[in-house]
């Protein structure tokens, strides 16, 4: 967006998803990168963490690496996707950048009643590793089920699985022979995709995630469906 237009609004922020929302991760050197770029641009850094844990794991560094060491301003560090119930951090680098936000918080609507019996989660899901684990865990789901859905004819994958979601291209049967056995997933929007990577019409783009409480059973038995 171009700065010193008087209609249009200046950019004050660059907001990175961490991983993005195709399952896709910044390295340390990338965030490092762009982040010098927004402060030369005089902008802050903020980094949307709602699946910090599953890169953290997967890129093998640790939270002060892929946040305030690469130049990030604000970290939102997320735990619902994680194992946790509506439960949500926000980590300010610089002191300097929370001093009015606790009037935002109550600006947003976002003091709920009792909420420290949400906030305790924190507490648990932090304590002795357990937020790693849980990611690992999903992470390890989805590197199975990418494996047995390579080996079926007919499958393909636009995009690198590299955290706790898997997107394939599948044959139509194959979707319809999951969906009755019982799978539950969202077909995902291929207009992020070039056009020679679209999905004909007798294939459908899905979008499959896995979670820390996904047992490998399940995964065999989604993989069996597929195969049919």
């Amino acid at each position: 967006m171009p700065r010193g237009v008087v209609k249009q609004v200046q950019p004050q922020t660059l907001s990175l998803s961490q991983a993005t929302e195709c399952g896709a991760l910044y390295t340390q050197a990338e965030i490092t990168a762009l982040a010098q770029n927004a402060h030369a641009a005089g902008m802050a850094v903020h980094m949307d963490g709602a699946r910090f844990a599953n890169a953290l794991v997967a890129l093998g560094l640790t939270p002060a690496e892929m946040s305030w060491k690469a130049g990030v301003d604000v970290l939102s560090f997320g735990a619902t996707k994680n194992g946790a119930l509506a439960c949500e951090a926000v980590i300010f680098f610089d002191p300097d950048r929370a001093k009015d936000f606790a009037y935002r918080r109550k600006r947003g609507g976002h003091t709920l009643s009792k909420g420290r019996l949400l906030g305790a989660q924190m507490e648990a899901y932090l304590r002795h590793g357990l937020w790693l684990d849980l990611a690992a865990e999903a992470n390890a789901r989805a590197a199975e089920l990418e494996a047995g859905l390579a080996a079926l004819p007919g499958v393909s994958f636009p995009w690198r699985r590299e955290i706790n979601e898997v997107f394939a291209i599948v044959p139509r049967v194959m979707h319809e022979r999951m969906l009755a056995a019982g799978a539950r997933y969202h077909p995902w929007t291929p207009r992020a995709l070039e056009a020679p990577e679209r999905p004909a019409a007798d294939e459908v783009f899905v979008r499959l995630i896995s979670s820390f409480a996904t047992p490998p059973e399940a995964v065999a038995a989604l993989v069996a469906a597929a195969r049919g």
